[in-house]
């Protein structure tokens, strides 16, 4: 609704893949987090995409450049989170954390424990640096959309919660903007005493 103000808010998404960074194959992994974004969230965003091999002192040093220069309230990464000797996201990340956030990560593998057993090698971590929030992702486009959205049964009632229904009521705790959501697609849950009324525009 136009007559509706909300806060905009600046987004990191970062993809990581040694092929798809030199060129071998398409990266699906930026369209897929910024699909899925664009469509959750009724706040005006500003993407900061990367597309960055599978090298952790690389992963370290964007992740850093987009919450303390670019100042991302929100990173999500994809790829890398396996047990490979290549899968370094994790790592890279723990390494600039400023706080671990484990419920992230304890979550996206009992949604993707619904599907594949595999899904105990999955080794997606959360993070707090600043006032931003960074959440490694699944790397497949279906998985990255499971895991935020969550599982729905039939009649759309929700089965199993997905991650990003808790993501706007951590950055508003570490000082990030307000973020809003289209129930249909997830509905954001924060308590009642931290609620705000919509705000008119100006």
């Amino acid at each position: 609704m136009s007559d509706i103000a909300f806060d905009p808010v600046r987004i990191g998404i970062v993809s990581i893949s040694d092929r798809a960074s030199s060129g071998v194959y398409e990266d699906k992994g930026l369209p897929a987090l910024k699909d899925w974004l664009t469509r959750a969230l009724k706040n005006p965003i500003t993407f900061e995409p990367r597309l960055i091999p599978d090298d952790q002192d690389r992963i370290s040093a964007a992740l850093v450049e987009l919450v303390d220069d670019a100042h991302c309230a929100l990173v999500l990464t994809t790829g890398g989170t396996g047990p490979a000797r290549r899968d370094v996201t994790p790592e890279a990340t723990l390494a600039i954390a400023h706080k671990e956030m484990p419920g992230f990560g304890e979550q996206m593998r009992q949604i993707s424990l619904r599907f594949v057993p595999t899904a105990i090698l999955s080794r997606q971590v959360a993070v707090v640096r600043g006032e931003s929030l960074v959440i490694n992702l699944p790397g497949q486009p279906k998985s990255i959309q499971e895991t935020l959205e969550g599982l729905k049964d039939a009649d759309g009632k929700s089965v199993v919660p997905g991650i990003f229904a808790a993501v706007p009521y951590c950055i508003d705790l570490i000082g990030g903007p307000y973020l809003e959501t289209h129930d249909d697609v997830c509905k954001a849950f924060r308590p009642k005493s931290a609620t705000r009324a919509p705000k008119a525009a100006a």
